[in-house]
């Protein structure tokens, strides 16, 4: 516990590291490279008697899918929360149809550019000519979108735009839960729309709403805080799966990626 002085004021702690190598951005980088390091130590052990993984990729494996299905547990309940409460607080914003629809169109505008920013640095940097996929061994997509299908796609299939899909591996079957976003967006959206036409009556709701998003906010602090091992553990295992050559040809990929992502934050949007 820090001490404290005869006034009754704590005294500062003193940690024996600096603010820098404890703040989250150098952790994450520190995880990226401790990731790499154990990707290619794990990569270069044998693999199990019985033919399976190494402990140590499978240790990996675990710890990486553990901390997506976190991050994915925790979306559902932050979006329609976050969803409700923003469209509640239009109550508190004068001329409020207006503001949403100069939102919107700002927000296709800007939607627009970065598009167009994409397609550009795609075509100068072209990172597909840089991988090892040949040309023969191309297949057409099972499917393709549309705008029709985007349409019908944004009618709830149930209240949460749930989707459950059953597989069958070695006898056993399995189902995995998923959700659609677009779906919960709308369902979000009606469902705050319906609060704020309500009035007083929908106010105890409205109440409990910002109460489990502030809730939901700081589960979800927990979990961002453990970004650096959820890192760690999934570059160790691409590393250790599909090996450093494989991932060193999307390194052009990444780096586009990047620089789309740094000419919309420091050119458009200023």
């Amino acid at each position: 516990m820090p001490s404290s002085t005869s006034t009754g004021v704590p005294e500062k702690s003193t940690s024996r590291f600096p603010s820098w190598a404890t703040a989250f951005g150098p952790q994450i980088v520190a995880g990226l490279v401790l990731g790499v390091i154990i990707g290619l130590v794990a990569r270069a052990m044998p693999d199990a008697a019985d033919g399976n993984v190494n402990w140590l990729v499978g240790t990996v494996q675990t710890i990486g899918s553990s901390y997506v299905k976190l991050l994915t547990v925790a979306v559902i309940p932050l979006v329609f929360t976050a969803i409700v409460s923003s469209i509640a607080n239009l109550r508190q914003v004068a001329n409020a149809a207006r503001l949403a629809v100069q939102t919107l169109l700002w927000f296709a505008i800007t939607a627009f550019i970065a598009v167009i920013i994409g397609i550009v640095v795609g075509l100068i940097t072209d990172p597909g000519s840089r991988t090892d996929v040949a040309a023969e061994a191309a297949k057409e997509p099972k499917s393709s979108g549309s705008w029709w299908a985007f349409i019908t796609g944004l009618v709830p299939n149930n209240f949460l735009g749930l989707g459950a899909k059953t597989s069958v591996a070695e006898g056993v079957a399995t189902t995995s839960l998923s959700f659609n976003v677009l779906q919960l967006l709308v369902i979000a959206g009606a469902i705050g729309i319906a609060a704020l036409k309500i009035g007083p009556k929908a106010a105890p709701f409205l109440e409990f709403n910002a109460s489990l998003l502030a809730i939901v906010q700081k589960v979800l602090w927990w979990i961002i805080r453990l970004a650096p091992i959820g890192t760690a553990a999934l570059i160790a295992n691409a590393v250790a799966t599909y090996g450093w050559d494989a991932i060193g040809s999307l390194g052009v990929f990444t780096a586009a990626i990047y620089i789309g992502l740094a000419i919309v934050f420091f050119v458009v949007y200023p």
